[in-house]
């Protein structure tokens, strides 16, 4: 999986949403043949209330139900289902060719079954043109691009991959407590635990050294 792909699949995991990582869709073509049309880089699933791997404290004021509030940047529909079709870019945040294709999107809601066949084609044109639309389920399905240049005032929703990398690590720093029991096996947030634990290490191993006394100083 492409580096950048599994930071923000961590991020979203954290963040409450089931994913599916490169999710190819293939096209007929003439004379019972198949291409590969695009692949969507993440498709993310969140139910209403979903949690965290972890308990957050509750704030003061407009507590979350379970105690959990999701990144205020991902301004996540906490009442009903939603799925967010992303594309993710090392450079600038920019949707693919393939992710502005009313074939190509219809496709990705059929297969996964988001509401009847023919109620689709409004609402892709609706969801290509707004970067959101609303499924008479009550689903919403968004847009969103990741990169590591966000340039903003978009149809669709962007997030930098700085943002993301920044919100992991203080995700870490602040549950800690409760972190550092857990197996985590996501390999990116994974990673950022056990860069946690041997900054913690170190910081500790030095501030010992640091306070032991010398020789001289034990010396009666």
């Amino acid at each position: 999986m492409d580096h950048a792909v599994a930071l923000v699949q961590a991020y979203l995991f954290v963040n409450g949403y089931f994913t599916i990582a490169e999710y190819p869709v293939v096209r007929a073509l003439p004379r019972s043949r198949y291409e590969t049309a695009t692949d969507i880089d993440l498709l993310a699933l969140r139910l209403p209330e979903a949690g965290g791997i972890v308990p957050a404290r509750k704030p003061k004021r407009q507590p979350h139900k379970g105690g959990f509030r999701t990144d205020p940047v991902l301004a996540a529909d906490q009442e009903n289902l939603e799925m967010l079709l992303a594309e993710v870019k090392e450079g600038k945040a920019v949707l693919n060719r393939g992710a502005t294709d009313p074939a190509v999107v219809q496709a990705v809601l059929v297969r996964f079954g988001c509401c009847p066949e023919g109620d689709l084609p409004v609402h892709v044109q609706e969801l290509l043109r707004k970067g959101e639309t609303r499924m008479p389920s009550g689903l919403r399905v968004r847009q969103a691009v990741f990169g590591s240049v966000v340039q903003g005032g978009g149809r669709y929703l962007q997030i930098s991959l700085g943002h993301v990398l920044e919100f992991l690590r203080e995700h870490v720093r602040e549950n800690w407590n409760i972190l550092r029991h857990v197996q985590v096996k996501d390999p990116v947030f994974g990673l950022l635990v056990l860069a946690e634990k041997a900054r913690r290490a170190e910081a500790s191993s030095k501030h010992e050294e640091h306070h032991r006394p010398s020789a001289t100083e034990a010396t009666p």
